[in-house]
């Protein structure tokens, strides 16, 4: 198969040998791809081609590979642009400082991951070709043996992140992690390893204003981190979920839709519908899509009479823009009579049911409200 490529860098393989041909690696962005594919690749593997030519053999190899142009630019219209509210000025700055990704893999727990972009670590671990961290407080290291002599320190009562847990129903269990206070070394450790599987939208050092929900994964060896969100204290535009990442290892398990819900019903608690920070990462962008389009058609084909924007997002805990929004994309409001109506077809009936029955085979994991201990809480603004 042939990909057009992007060569960012390029290095010696063997820095002993001479500079001749052949003891070259490349650094590659494939063309119309997204960042997290980049990566390092032997001269051999590389050859100049002819562009038109090329476009036309990987169009035919890959439409089963990726999305095409069409859906790629179809998922940009929902605020969807990773560079929103920087200038021309600070995206060159950032494409440039973060074009090649300094650390290759990870390796946290039982599992070694490859990453996917860079990330601004400390000066002495920044280029290391493989970090270790330690899964219950994320501190990092450059090889095995001091992570070793690092988890000898924990005992098995420890084995968890830091933080409060208020939430524990069967296998699952997330921690609530002030960014301010004796737990801030973990909150920017986590914010270093999730960079490396983030292009944008992350914290490093200034993580005092944000709580961090820590989504955990347990058995008969501890409590597993599996993913994170972040979200605001004090959010003026009622930001519910500002960063959101699963780690590679625990993707595909309905751990992304589990935080989305979750973070609804914390704001069903706190009584007034939430949002996700924008812009939305590609498959912060999905998943969103996919989470509101199935709770809204779930209440909408089973109501019975006319309901409105406010109903569902009172039902929903969802912003009213966020409703309409995807209201629309669904072809579902309709003007009739000098007024906009929710309409619902026998096709999006339908298709309701086929989702109901797919669901019945591959289910979500389910928020239990009864085993959620959590009230919402005032934070003083300590920071400027």
């Amino acid at each position: 198969m042939f990909y057009p490529v992007e060569i960012m860098e390029r290095k010696l393989r063997d820095p002993k040998q001479a500079p001749e041909a052949g003891n070259y690696r490349y650094y590659c962005h494939y063309e119309d791809y997204n960042r997290r594919l980049d990566e390092w690749v032997d001269s051999a593997a590389i050859a100049p081609r002819d562009k038109d030519t090329v476009y036309r053999e990987v169009e035919n190899q890959a439409s089963n590979r990726r999305m095409s142009r069409q859906e790629a630019q179809a998922a940009s219209v929902f605020e969807n642009d990773e560079h929103a509210g920087l200038d021309e000025e600070s995206i060159r700055e950032h494409e440039e400082a973060t074009r090649v990704k300094n650390i290759q893999r990870v390796e946290l727990g039982k599992y070694d991951m490859a990453t996917w972009y860079y990330s601004p670590l400390p000066e002495e671990y920044r280029y290391c070709e493989k970090l270790y961290f330690c899964e219950w407080d994320l501190r990092f290291f450059r090889n095995k043996k001091s992570l070793r002599r690092h988890l000898s320190k924990f005992s098995a009562t420890q084995q968890h992140p830091p933080g409060d847990e208020i939430y524990r129903a069967g296998n699952m269990a997330v921690f609530e992690v002030d960014g301010c206070g004796e737990n801030k070394i973990y909150c920017q450790n986590l914010s270093f390893l999730a960079k490396l599987f983030l292009d944008h939208k992350t914290l490093y050092y200034d993580v005092d204003p944000f709580l961090f929900y820590i989504i955990c994964v347990c058995d008969d060896r501890g409590v597993h981190i599996a993913g994170y969100y972040s979200k605001e204290k004090h959010s003026q535009d009622d930001y519910n979920l500002a960063c959101i990442l699963t780690l590679p290892c625990y993707q595909k398990k309905g751990i992304g839709k589990f935080m989305i819900a979750f973070s609804y019903a914390l704001s069903k608690r706190e009584g007034k519908a939430g949002t996700p920070e924008r812009p939305l990462s590609d498959m912060g962008y999905i998943a969103y899509c996919s989470y509101w389009k199935k709770h809204l058609l779930d209440i909408l084909v089973d109501r019975q009479g006319e309901i409105s924007i406010k109903e569902l997002s009172d039902m929903t805990m969802f912003k009213t823009d966020d409703i309409v929004i995807t209201l629309q994309r669904l072809h579902l409001i309709r003007y009739w009579k000098g007024d906009h109506i929710i309409a619902i077809s026998d096709e999006v009936v339908k298709e309701v049911n086929d989702m109901r029955a797919k669901g019945e085979r591959n289910p979500n994991l389910p928020i239990d409200d009864s085993k959620l201990q959590w009230q919402p809480k005032t934070y003083p603004r300590t920071w400027s």
